[in-house]
């Protein structure tokens, strides 16, 4: 773990000119290994704060003239929309993580903005608490598409490689696949949990992710999903964050998730879980036109549903098997199809 916030450190460019704002919980790797350890490995001064407040956050940067902080793109969301937003200097801003969570490429290239908050060489970090937990990483040096639209490469002395679920063997580049990665990050295995362990470090050695990504030619990578969030529909293979990020270019959206919940006739069905910026802005049949103006038929929502807020666990993660439990019984849908990885066997 300190070795691997010390790379993270490394790829923000980290050092004792930095002031690192801490909202993300420390209990979490996110505050322990991607604030906490990379902050202390590197010189930097830290500034914690005992939970996540909007309000605070904002007041923090304004008084301790903060130059990185990292959230889930949820804190995010919550302080730019935030009453104290216009009135805080991100003038000394300089870099952060988002990630924990599917990070929309807009809201990072949004507060990457200098108008906005001037985090111009924000990066974003894919790995899991099994990992320790950085796998992959952009440097915040490297070109803003690359850190907006990418998970970024390896880190040194990872491995990483893209399989096909069915058949755990590699799969080229650009194809969909389970993320796996190997290296002196990888857990030593789940706590008196020997079968766990094994579903989920092979014999090899290989950490299986759960997640869906694709390698791109230039050896950086992109995160596509969870094997357990892929909607099965009619036998198409629908994965929500493609989903998500569309609905999220709309400009009276503040925050979209996409679920699937069963259905009789094509096995699954696609619900988005809307936050609007100003409720009673937008209405259904809007969204849906939306969406079906630039969307694959196959790939529009057959529910809408505008919502105050999502489930949410202590680290800020959301919950999509309680928002896929709650629809399905708010629609009446009963069955295995309400929370189901599918054929992917995971």
């Amino acid at each position: 773990m300190v070795n691997n916030g010390k790379c993270i450190g490394d790829r923000m460019g980290l050092s004792t000119a930095d002031r690192m704002m801490i909202q993300v919980p420390m209990f979490h790797c996110f505050g322990m290994v991607l604030s906490m350890t990379a902050s202390m490995t590197h010189g930097a001064t830290i500034c914690p704060l005992p939970y996540f407040s909007a309000k605070q956050s904002l007041a923090c940067i304004n008084q301790e003239r903060i130059t990185c902080f990292n959230g889930v793109p949820t804190m995010f969301i919550a302080m730019f929309n935030h009453p104290d937003y216009r009135k805080t200097d991100f003038s000394h801003m300089r870099t952060g993580i988002m990630a924990g969570a599917g990070c929309p490429p807009e809201l990072m290239r949004r507060a990457a903005q200098p108008d906005e908050m001037n985090m111009t060489g924000i990066v974003s970090v894919y790995g899991q608490t099994e990992s320790s937990p950085g796998s992959t990483m952009s440097a915040w040096t490297d070109d803003l598409y690359l850190r907006t639209d990418t998970v970024g490469y390896a880190f040194p002395h990872v491995r990483c490689k893209i399989v096909d679920p069915e058949t755990g063997l590699e799969v080229a580049d650009g194809v969909n696949g389970e993320f796996c990665s190997k290296g002196y990050n990888t857990m030593k295995g789940y706590y008196k949990m020997p079968q766990a362990t094994r579903d989920t470090v092979d014999a090899e050695g290989w950490l299986h992710s759960g997640d869906l990504a694709c390698r791109n030619e230039d050896g950086t990578y992109r995160i596509t999903g969870r094997l357990k969030d892929m909607i099965i529909r009619g036998g198409e293979n629908i994965y929500p964050k493609e989903i998500e990020e569309f609905i999220y270019t709309h400009p009276a959206v503040r925050d979209v998730q996409v679920i699937g919940v069963p259905d009789k006739k094509y096995g699954e069905e696609i619900m988005a879980c809307i936050i609007l910026k100003e409720a009673g802005s937008l209405t259904e049949n809007e969204m849906l036109d939306y969406i079906k103006a630039s969307m694959a038929r196959h790939k529009v929502p057959k529910y809408i549903k505008f919502v105050d807020g999502f489930p949410m666990n202590a680290a800020g993660k959301i919950l999509k098997y309680k928002m896929r439990q709650d629809a399905a019984k708010e629609l009446g849908l009963t069955g295995d199809g309400a929370d189901t990885a599918g054929p992917a066997g995971k």
